[in-house]
Formats: C-alpha cells, sequence, structure tokens
C-alpha cells in the first residue's frame, strides 16, 4: 500500500500536481500555466471551468507516472471566489481572482454603514458582487438559495475531484474570507451577521472542515484516493517547512511575499488586522482525536504581506530592459560590492505590512551620474530584502512575546543568493532556503500524510527539515544605519496618488 500523496497546488498564474514521498522528496510533478485575465484594468478573472480540466489533466499525469497514492492534499490561492449551479456543476459567470478590485467601494460601504471591515482582496465582497450580477437582488437571490454553491479555489477543486459529491473548505481558507467567525466560539463558524448584511445566503457556502482529516473521496481519479488535506497557500507552505513551533517562521517570495509565524494554539484575542499591519490567521486545523474532544485543534499564525516582490525583478527584465532573465540578477548586483548609496522602494502596488498604503509608489533614490545598471538592480534586490525586514518587524511589534530565530524562505526569489544575503543582512536574522522552491506542495503532503499516516505527528514533521543551504547576517553590516536611511526613503515613497492612500480597509 503506498503511502505517498498527490497534491493538487494551484496558484495565481498556474497550477500543478505532484507525488510527495515520504522522505519528503517530490516527483511526478506536472505543471500548466493558468494566468487570470484583466479585462479592465483593476479586474482580474479567469475561467472556472478550464481551472477544473486542467487540474485533472495535471493530476491523472502525476498518478500515470508516480502509481497510486494514499491520498490526495489539495493547497490553493486564496479568496479567488466562484459561483456555480450545484445540479450542473457549471459557473454562473467568471470567477473573481484575489486581486480583483472591482468592489473597493463595497467595502468602504460595508465599513461606514455596518462596521465591517472588509478588504477587496477577501471573497466576502466578491461572492455579494457575483450573486447581484449573475442572480439578481434579494428575492432572486432566497429564491436560488438551495441550488447554487459560492466557494473559493479549494472549494471548487473538491468539488471537481469527487465529482460534485463534497462543497468544503477549511478553516485556513475560511478564515480569510471575510465571511467566517473565528473567535467567537470554539468551532470555527460562518459570520452570520456578515452574511445577512452582505446577501450572502449561509446555505451557498461550504461546509467547514480541518486542514488535516479525511474529507471524501477524489472518485475523478484512478483509484478513487481519499482527500485529507485542503489548505490556503501560505499556511501550507508554513507547515512544508516545518514551522509548527510558535516563533518559527517562513516568508514566500512569489510575486507579491508573504511572511507567517507560527503562533501554535494560542487563540488571538481579535480578528481584525493590528496596530503595525498584520492580520492573525488560522495556520492549520486538524481533526482531535483526544478522548476529551471530539472537534478539530487549531493551530493559529500571523501574516504580514508584501505586494510586490518577484513583480520587481519582472520590471526589470520586462520593462525596463535590464536583465535578460530573473537568473541574471544575481550576476549583475554581484559585478558591484554595494549599492553606492542607491535605495530602491518596492511599492509598485502600493506598501502592504505595516503601512498599508494603496498610493505608495515604486520609487529610487540616491541615484548620481556614476549609477550603473548594477547598482539599480542590486538596489531592487536589496529593497525586496528591506521589506521582508519590515514584515518581521510588524510581527514581532504586533506580538511583543514572539521572537523570531531564523527565517525559513521559500519562492522564486529564494534561489538568488545575493537577494538572500541582503535579507539576513536586513532582518538581522540567519536565513534557511527551502530545499523545494514551492513549499505550498510539500505542507499540503504532509497535512493530507498526518490524516492517513504517512507521518506520525508535527515532531516527525519538525525532523524532515533539510534546507537548501543557510546564510548569516555580514558581521560588518551596519544594520542599523542602513534601515534608518529605508526608513527615510519608505516615507518619501509613501502618499504618491492621495485618493489611493487614504483608503483604508
Amino acid at each position: 500500500m503506498s503511502s505517498s500523496i498527490l497534491v493538487i497546488d494551484v496558484g495565481t498564474s498556474g497550477l500543478r500536481a505532484a507525488v510527495v514521498r515520504p522522505d519528503a522528496t517530490v516527483t511526478a510533478l506536472h505543471y500548466r500555466e493558468f494566468a487570470p485575465s484583466s479585462p479592465f484594468a483593476g479586474l482580474v478573472e479567469f475561467d472556472a471551468t478550464e481551472m477544473a480540466r486542467l487540474v485533472l489533466e495535471v493530476a491523472q499525469a502525476s498518478l500515470a507516472e508516480a502509481g497510486a497514492v494514499a491520498a490526495v492534499g489539495i493547497t490553493t490561492q486564496r479568496a479567488s471566489t466562484i459561483l456555480w449551479d450545484r445540479s450542473t456543476g457549471i459557473p454562473l459567470g467568471p470567477a473573481l481572482g484575489w486581486q480583483d478590485l472591482r468592489t473597493v467601494g463595497e467595502c468602504i460601504m460595508a465599513k461606514a454603514e455596518h462596521g465591517l471591515s472588509l478588504a477587496p482582496n477577501q471573497t466576502a465582497t466578491k461572492a455579494a458582487w457575483l450573486l447581484k450580477t449573475y442572480v439578481g437582488d434579494e428575492q432572486a437571490i432566497a429564491a436560488r438559495a438551495n441550488d447554487l454553491c459560492i466557494g473559493t479555489v479549494d472549494s471548487w477543486i473538491a468539488w471537481t475531484l469527487s465529482q460534485g459529491a463534497l462543497h468544503v473548505t477549511d478553516h485556513s481558507n475560511a478564515a480569510v474570507t471575510g465571511l467566517a467567525d473565528v473567535l467567537s466560539d470554539e468551532t470555527i463558524k460562518w459570520h452570520e451577521r456578515a452574511c445577512s448584511v452582505l446577501g450572502v445566503p449561509i446555505s451557498m457556502l461550504p461546509t467547514l472542515v480541518p486542514s488535516s482529516g479525511i474529507i471524501g473521496v477524489a472518485t475523478a481519479l484512478p483509484g478513487s484516493p481519499p482527500i485529507a488535506a485542503i489548505a490556503g497557500d501560505q499556511q501550507a507552505s508554513l507547515i512544508g517547512q516545518s514551522c509548527v513551533r510558535r516563533n518559527m517562521a517562513k516568508c514566500t517570495f512569489g510575486t507579491g511575499g508573504m511572511m507567517n509565524v507560527c503562533l501554535g494554539d494560542s487563540k488571538p484575542v481579535s480578528a481584525e488586522r493590528r496596530r503595525n499591519g498584520t492580520f492573525p490567521i488560522v495556520a492549520w486545523s486538524q481533526t482531535d482525536t483526544s478522548s476529551q474532544s471530539t472537534g478539530q485543534k487549531t493551530t493559529w499564525g500571523a501574516e504580514a504581506i508584501m505586494l510586490s516582490a518577484g513583480t520587481n525583478i519582472e520590471w526589470l527584465r520586462d520593462d525596463m530592459g535590464l536583465i535578460s532573465s530573473a537568473e541574471e540578477s544575481d550576476a549583475i548586483a554581484r559585478s558591484c560590492d554595494s549599492t553606492d548609496g542607491v535605495m530602491y522602494v518596492p511599492a509598485l502596488l502600493g506598501l502592504g505590512t505595516p503601512r498599508w498604503d494603496y498610493g505608495a509608489r515604486g520609487a529610487l533614490f540616491g541615484l548620481t551620474r556614476g549609477t550603473t545598471r548594477a547598482h539599480i538592480v542590486r538596489s531592487v534586490l536589496e529593497g525586496v530584502a528591506h521589506r521582508g525586514a519590515d514584515l518581521l518587524e510588524a510581527i514581532e511589534s504586533d506580538y511583543p512575546d514572539v521572537e523570531v530565530p531564523e527565517i525559513r524562505v521559500d519562492g522564486g526569489m529564494s534561489r538568488n543568493p545575493t537577494f538572500i544575503q541582503a535579507l539576513a543582512d536586513a532582518t538581522g536574522r540567519p536565513i534557511s532556503v527551502s530545499p523545494v522552491t514551492e513549499a505550498t506542495t510539500v505542507g499540503a503532503a504532509y497535512l493530507a500524510g498526518l490524516a492517513v499516516g504517512t507521518w506520525s505527528n508535527l515532531a516527525e514533521i519538525e525532523s524532515l527539515w533539510s534546507p537548501h543551504t543557510t546564510v548569516d547576517p555580514q558581521p560588518n553590516y551596519d544594520r542599523l544605519a542602513v534601515r534608518a536611511q529605508w526608513e527615510r526613503a519608505v516615507t518619501r515613497a509613501a502618499g504618491w496618488i492621495t485618493e489611493l492612500s487614504s483608503l483604508d480597509f
């Protein structure tokens, strides 16, 4: 009997399937590009039917290559929203990607009129918009309350794999929708008032299930393996880098950047964004098999967000023409010993944690006649590293009893040595690089494997961590002076577009 795990991993620009072996090695990887469309500025959509087709395609390819598996784990982009017919399984219209900004006005009104703090990158107002657009008014929506399904990408993939038998989402995904009540009771549930205010019938929402635990059967796949895990991508990356104890942290540097720290079983006192711009999250939940409980055991976490990370490298390559490939940025940056005073603020889409300034814009400071291409490329890498340090400082400020000893990193930029050294210098912490670029896949496998016995417990998962490399801060780096200069640069880049800077969700 195989103890390997098939993982479906659906990101923002592509999706993959792979098989993870008991020693945490990844094999039989099959990938398909699946980028969303943007019909107008601020609008981000995708075809959920095509996504489902591609998921089945890569999953079947992985199984054909690797053989039977013990279970399936699902990890996906969070908060993207799909509305479909329960009887036919056909979406009523395009799905809305998490970056879609068409509901900014609805978020502002929800806070002003009802005191609900919602952001346009959450599911809540996207679900309300889809219902109003494709179903109609309140009466029409009520008439179809039992006929339609609203879900995030994980829900859609579970529906697809089970051929319509499952309409579920796990606690890690539900907690970032804006529609879940995660703190008022022992059990995470849908927020009745938020759903009522937005006109989203709870009957259309998925059943809440633990992140780790047998949920149903993937009848659409050969052998019909059990579906044993669902997790949001960042949470999967956290456990995928074996950050299973309090104070352990990871940062994923992909298109954007996300830092997460494990808080263990310490339940947050509030679900609101904290003073320094971080958010409490459900890291993952497990079916509690202890004799004293019949519910789930929840592991909590905190999250800090960088709106653009790898986007800045794409800008250097595709728009500025300063590099021919992302990999080349390392060699060009290493051709000079320093930026010679040049500093870059990577705010192409605004600033996330800690400022949350949507009107901030990217900026280069300290340019002279002697500034070269190498200085600019190096300053971009260092600028993203400084944003990583901002995220760390925000988490430790919002949680004074948290002290992160090292940062584990994955994502495309994690393979850039110049960037990793800059991150170690800016944070003053050792940086351990994940052995796989996409730790989300390994994390979803761990959660599924815990449910079916591939791995026994979190301690075993912690023992499987084997970094690609670990980099320490340079002893002669004057971190305090450079960080002070960085703060001056960020302050000058902030508030560039006043109208956007005034938005607060």
